[in-house]
């Protein structure tokens, strides 16, 4: 069974290289189209709006296709929309190029979480979703440092063809190796609309959306970040993002191991650890040796973002479980969304230097939510 997750997380990395390789290339593109940052983050921004909004409706549109057709089909979409990517020299048809991918990013991700959670035992969940999202941490620790690395060996039409080439790799590995996957079904007559008033799942997503949009309002403009206030050039911003990831490594595999024992203290100490490395951001943000130790530091933490705020959604309810995977999914993306869109205004309004305070606000909203959870969660005991 990890032999098949590790196909689908290898999937998993194709398609959020697609979604986060433009972060350290936003400067670029802003640049060749004569934008300012804030519009150039609406690349991250209208792909994590489209999965939003068009999650569900996705999985419940193709939910009688075969489950292994799907994943083929929507990799195969993905290297199409990187290649045309590479080609386009107007800003505004670039942005509808980005959103054709991002109407399957989340039948994707769907399918593999769900293939996680009901093929291993309840105890061994978390470790079997940390898999998954161990392609999530890889496309930070390769495909997002790689494709800024083209960006400033070439340009940033190069990163989107290396991005095409993941993509291809990644279809090549699912249509090989993986066997066929049952075909679960969401369709309407099996699906109770009970989920919708459960106490627990709505304050899982909550703490999932506020979580997530902390993450990413400075996660999103990290390369515009160190540019701008730290003062690196493009190569020591792709190493820097390389060392994100590769922290990130480690700090998935933890939060996977410690989320299946202790969900309430993991995640509570995650929002602490965070906090309290957003806040060094800001301090020694135009120190360069400090903030090489800082970012570091960052990407252990900041990696086991998606994997807490998946658990705490999907441990809520033992129902519709594809179907919750792409309410998270949607809740995910909203919050993508939000992060940068709330990013891009503090930027806008208060300088690329104190971006972190939008960070701040989300985490400590967050932190309220958990406890929330804690006592719905008591209650139903």
């Amino acid at each position: 069974m990890n032999k098949n997750l590790y196909v689908l997380a290898l999937g998993v990395f194709g398609i959020t290289t697609t979604e986060f390789g433009v972060i350290g290339v936003l400067p670029e593109i802003a640049s060749t189209f004569r934008i300012s940052i804030e519009k150039a983050g609406w690349l991250l921004s209208i792909f994590a709006m489209i999965v939003a909004v068009f999650g569900p409706f996705m999985l419940f549109l193709l939910s009688s296709l075969r489950r292994k057709n799907l994943l083929i089909v929507s990799l195969l979409i993905f290297v199409a929309a990187n290649i045309l990517s590479a080609y386009i020299s107007n800003f505004h048809m670039l942005l509808i190029v980005r959103m054709l991918p991002a109407f399957f990013h989340p039948v994707y991700w769907s399918i593999a979480l769900s293939v996680a959670g009901q093929n291993s035992d309840p105890q061994e969940k978390s470790k079997a979703v940390s898999i998954i999202f161990s392609g999530l941490t890889l496309a930070t620790v390769l495909g997002v440092p790689l494709a800024t690395f083209m960006c400033d060996l070439f340009s940033w039409r190069s990163s989107f063809l290396l991005t095409a080439f993941i993509n291809g790799i990644a279809l090549i590995g699912v249509w090989i190796y993986l066997p066929s996957i049952q075909n679960t079904g969401i369709s309407s007559n099996k699906f109770s609309m009970k989920v919708f008033r459960n106490k627990q799942l709505w304050s899982g997503l909550f703490l999932a959306f506020f979580i997530i949009t902390a993450m990413y309002s400075t996660y999103g403009y990290m390369a515009e970040f160190l540019r701008s206030v730290t003062r690196m050039d493009g190569e020591q911003i792709s190493i820097m993002l390389f060392l994100f990831g590769t922290a990130g490594i480690a700090g998935n595999k933890i939060a996977g191991k410690y989320m299946s024992k202790f969900p309430f203290q993991t995640t509570f100490v995650f929002l602490i650890l965070l906090s309290g490395i957003h806040l060094l951001i800001g301090y020694y943000g135009n120190h360069f040796v400090p903030m090489v130790l800082i970012v570091g530091c960052w990407g252990l933490v900041h990696s086991g973002g998606f994997l807490i705020s998946n658990i705490n959604v999907t441990s809520s309810t033992l129902d519709a479980s594809e179907f919750i995977n792409s309410i998270f999914t949607s809740c995910g993306n909203f919050a993508v969304t939000a992060g940068t869109l709330l990013g891009g205004a503090w930027i806008a309004h208060y300088g690329i230097e104190h971006i972190i305070w939008s960070s701040i606000t989300g985490l400590a909203l967050a932190v309220m939510m958990v406890f929330i959870k804690k006592k719905y969660t008591e209650t139903k005991l």
